[in-house]
This record gives C-alpha cells, sequence and structure tokens, in this order.
C-alpha cells in the first residue's frame, strides 16, 4: 500500500472513529427511553399537546446526549421542522428570572415585537411571548420546547417563578408547550415549591451509569471497531481484530481499568479514546499509554504539588481506603480515622491537628475537584457522612509524592506502606 494510499484510508479510520464512538452505543441502552422521550415531544410538535418531563441521571450518563438524538429524530418528521421551536436555557447562565426571560425573547426572535413594553409579571411577559408567536389565522400558537439544562439551579431563583410559569402553561395548554429538564440531582423533586410541583406531569427518566467494568471494555473496543459498511473489507476485517487484540493486552486493559475506577462515565473514556493518534495501520498498546499519559498529565498533578502536608496525607488516606474497599466511596469520618491511625502509629504530633481544621483541608480538596461526591443527593446528609471519591490513580498520588518540595520522610513511607 502506498504512503498516499495509507494517508487517505486513515484519515477515513479517523472520521469513522469519531463518529461510530458514544452515539451508536448510548444509543443502543437508550433505546427505550428515546421512544418514549420522542412519542412526548411529538404529540406537543405536531397535536399541540403540552407536556414536562425530566432527565435524571449522573453526570455523563447520557442525558444530553439522548436528547440531542430525540430532537434529531423529532425534526425529521414532516412539518415540524418549520413549525416547531426551540428554547435552551442553562442554570449556570440564566442564573435569573429577568436573564431568563430575556433569553427566551431573544430566542424565539421577539425583541422587535416587545419593544420597550412593560409587563407587570413574568407571568403576563410570558403569555405576551406566546401570544406573538401565533401564526396568521391561526388561534394556537407555535409549539415550543422549553429545554432546561441544569434544571435544579432554576429552583433556586427567587419564588421559582420561572419554573412556576413555564409549568403552569404547560398544564393549564394556555399554549402547546414541553418543558424538559435536565439534571444530576437525584433529588431534585425535593427542591420544588408544592405550587410548582403540583403543574410538574411527575414524568422523569432516569438514566444510570453502572457499567460493570467488562462492558466499558466492550464500549472501548464498540468505539474503536469501523462500522460493517466500511469502504476497504480487507482493511475492516484486519482493523477491528487488532482492536480486540489491543484490549485484551494486560498493560491497556490495566490503564482502563484505572480510567474506569476514576470516572464510569462516557465523556472521560471518550477523551481519552480520542487522544489517541490514529496515524498507523492499527493501535499498539503504547499508543493508549501515551493517550492515557496525556490525559492524566493536566493540572489534578500540578495541584497536588501545591497543596498542604495536612492535605497530602488526607489524599494518602482516601489512597489507602480505596486499596482496601477496592475502589468504593468513601466519607470524611473513614479519612480522618484513617490519618488518626497514621497519628498513633508514628506517634507525629506535629501533624495532630483540630477535627475542624481536618474538615476544611477535605472541603478544600472537594474544592479543587481531587475528590467528589458519588452523587448530588447529599443534602440531607450530614457532610461528615456525604460518600465521595477519589479523582486521582495510585500513579498520579505517588509520582506527586516523588516531586513535592520537602515531602516527609515518614508521609512518603506511610503512602508506601501496603495497609496504611
Amino acid at each position: 500500500m502506498s504512503k498516499r494510499k495509507v494517508k487517505e484510508t486513515h484519515m477515513t479510520v479517523g472520521e469513522c472513529i469519531s463518529q461510530v464512538g458514544i452515539h451508536l452505543c448510548l444509543l443502543n441502552s437508550l433505546c427505550q427511553c428515546s421512544r418514549h422521550l420522542l412519542e412526548l415531544l411529538r404529540r406537543t410538535a405536531v397535536h399541540g399537546e403540552s407536556n414536562s418531563v425530566l432527565i435524571v441521571g449522573p453526570r455523563g450518563s447520557g442525558k444530553t446526549m439522548l436528547l440531542k438524538c430525540v430532537l434529531r429524530d423529532l425534526l425529521e418528521v414532516k412539518d415540524v421542522n418549520k413549525n416547531v421551536l426551540q428554547v435552551h436555557l442553562n442554570g449556570l447562565l440564566q442564573t435569573d428570572d429577568r436573564i431568563a426571560l430575556k433569553e427566551i425573547t431573544r430566542q424565539l426572535n421577539l425583541e422587535n415585537v416587545v419593544g420597550d413594553k412593560v409587563f407587570g409579571s413574568f407571568a403576563e411577559n410570558l403569555a405576551f411571548l406566546l401570544e406573538a408567536l401565533k401564526k396568521g389565522d391561526r388561534s394556537s400558537s407555535r409549539p415550543v420546547l422549553f429545554i432546561l439544562d441544569e434544571f435544579d439551579l432554576f429552583a433556586h431563583h427567587k419564588n421559582q417563578t420561572l419554573l412556576y410559569n413555564l409549568l403552569d402553561v404547560s398544564q393549564s395548554a394556555q399554549a402547546p408547550v414541553a418543558v424538559i429538564g435536565l439534571t444530576c440531582r437525584l433529588d431534585v423533586l425535593e427542591l420544588l415549591e408544592k405550587r410548582v410541583k403540583s403543574r410538574f406531569s411527575h414524568r422523569q427518566i432516569h438514566l444510570l451509569s453502572s457499567l460493570s467494568f467488562r462492558q466499558y471494555l466492550d464500549n472501548v473496543i464498540l468505539q474503536l471497531s469501523l462500522p460493517p459498511d466500511f469502504a476497504d473489507a480487507k482493511f475492516f476485517e484486519e482493523w477491528n481484530d487488532s482492536i480486540k487484540r489491543l484490549c485484551k493486552d494486560k498493560s491497556v486493559v490495566d490503564v482502563l481499568e484505572k480510567h474506569y475506577n476514576s470516572s464510569k462515565d462516557f465523556r472521560s473514556l471518550h477523551l481519552l479514546l480520542v487522544s489517541i493518534s490514529v496515524c498507523k495501520p492499527s493501535i499498539k498498546p503504547t499508543d493508549l499509554l501515551e493517550a492515557s499519559r496525556v490525559c492524566v498529565a493536566d493540572s489534578k498533578a500540578n495541584i497536588l504539588h501545591g497543596l498542604s502536608v495536612l492535605e497530602l496525607c488526607l489524599i494518602i488516606a482516601m489512597k489507602h481506603l480505596s486499596d482496601i474497599y477496592e475502589g468504593e466511596p468513601f466519607n470524611f469520618q473513614m479519612v480522618h480515622n484513617e490519618f488518626k491511625k497514621f497519628l498513633q502509629r508514628k506517634s507525629q504530633s506535629i501533624y495532630n491537628f483540630d477535627k475542624p481544621v481536618v474538615m476544611k483541608a477535605f472541603e478544600h480538596l472537594q474544592q479543587l475537584e481531587l475528590i467528589k461526591s458519588v452523587d448530588g443527593s447529599t443534602g440531607k446528609i450530614h457532610k461528615e457522612y456525604q460518600l465521595m471519591k477519589l479523582m486521582l490513580d495510585h500513579n498520579q498520588i505517588m509520582e506527586a509524592l516523588q516531586k513535592y518540595p520537602q515531602c516527609p520522610t515518614d508521609v512518603k513511607q506511610w503512602a508506601l506502606s501496603a495497609f496504611g
């Protein structure tokens, strides 16, 4: 095969890898949810039925992808593309109702219609916008899909006015409106006021990311494999066989297992796989190892070098807990107990901090995103017992210890000990 032909072939390979990946994987697993959501939105877009629904799941579980795929299929329905309108709001951006209303007006292209009009309330302003969407002599407004990303953050707006009015419109059928919320908070309904909750349909689609490592490995193979309709049948077979061999290599399995233990979401996996340089007839284990090194050689390693000795000790305590309990989540109390064992064994009064000081260091590690909550439903759990997971692997911690300026010898020895 000439160099020119090899180059052209591998450009195609790169394109195929980016297209197969997460898209096919999630579509297969979310097929039932997709059909349910599509039918719900189709009734709004085609028949003018108002609806509301929440898509709930951990970050990276496929909420946004599910919605994107459903909207794509919806817009392929005859006449829907020209008729239905979409308004996308994000709780991180539209931090109060005034900003949200301005964004709704902008996305509906009604700035000129509103002009300098002054409205007495949010409800009056929203009603005016929906009235302005009526087409010609039609008595009903054009269907509008309100998509609220980070839905739980809108619950913190004053009096939850935005949520109340949107859900009120969807329930009272004043106009064909669908309200779709996306959130990682499993307890999101507990955040809603009674009047808001009473206007919600209570339809929820839960996406729970609970992949086993075997399923995770199968997804890697799927994402790196070429589709059956690939133009070059011989190259298709050789490439896919090489991917299966790659994922049986012990060094590759070790790397993937570390990423799996760190984060099971698809975005993290995708970030690793797109970092692989595809410029040869096959992917070698060294290519994946290099991609992994690039992914983990981020700001976290540098952050570790700037931690206090106390914070570093807490990281080591978490490392030991992860080793002992095979990656299971931990809480502050467990970390504090592990740290106290070190102090008692070494008689290290120099590190004997009061518990509130240790808690402050623990919270700082959370702010730095070196540890994070297992899920968002921690509102009613005392902070000492909220389940957390470590966002660093063993190698990152040990490499950081070697580079940590003037790291105490006993701390290094504690990190290297088998059982803490």
